[in-house]
């Protein structure tokens, strides 16, 4: 419960953009689960069934058989790059929800500046937070999400170059 307050907290200070940002995480880390999952299990079984459906082939070099495997391979590159474009999206659009957040949090102390001058400290100090934090937040999740989007990119030029290498003409 405790943990409850002290996002809500943070959340406040931040503004309605760090909000978005949260969402937007939300989004990104479900998507990356989803990839990890794939990769690490799945991907392998499908690569398995299609190179058996390959070998079960008595005709392995004719033109037909040859677009064939090339289709095959295909269908796995895209299976194996689902999403990851999507994930690259949400990476860049991190930094610039936090500049977005940088830039309304700056509105605000400036609006606080033209209403009571430069007098009011604590205000001024809550419209820095609005900018400072959205900003911090959307650099570390796009690095976060960088780590994982180069290593998923990893994995599934490994799997389609294991798996190009196993259907063997």
């Amino acid at each position: 419960m405790q943990a409850i307050n002290q996002i809500t907290v943070f959340l406040n200070a931040g503004g309605p953009v760090l909000a978005l940002i949260l969402l937007l995480t939300i989004l990104l880390c479900s998507l990356i689960a989803e990839r990890y999952r794939f990769l690490k299990f799945d991907a392998q079984i499908m690569c398995a069934a299609a190179v058996q459906a390959w070998h079960i082939r008595t005709d392995k070099s004719s033109w037909f058989a040859l677009q064939i495997r090339t289709a095959s391979i295909a269908q796995t590159k895209a299976a194996l790059e689902k999403n990851l474009s999507l994930i690259g999206l949400l990476i860049a659009l991190c930094p610039m929800l936090g500049l977005l957040g940088t830039v309304s949090g700056m509105v605000s102390v400036f609006d606080v500046m033209a209403v009571t001058g430069t007098g009011n400290a604590r205000e001024m100090a809550s419209g820095i937070s609005k900018a400072t934090l959205p900003t911090m937040a959307g650099m570390v999740i796009s690095l976060l999400g960088l780590y994982f989007r180069s290593r998923f990119n990893a994995m599934a030029k490994h799997h389609l170059a294991h798996f190009e290498d196993s259907l063997v003409k």
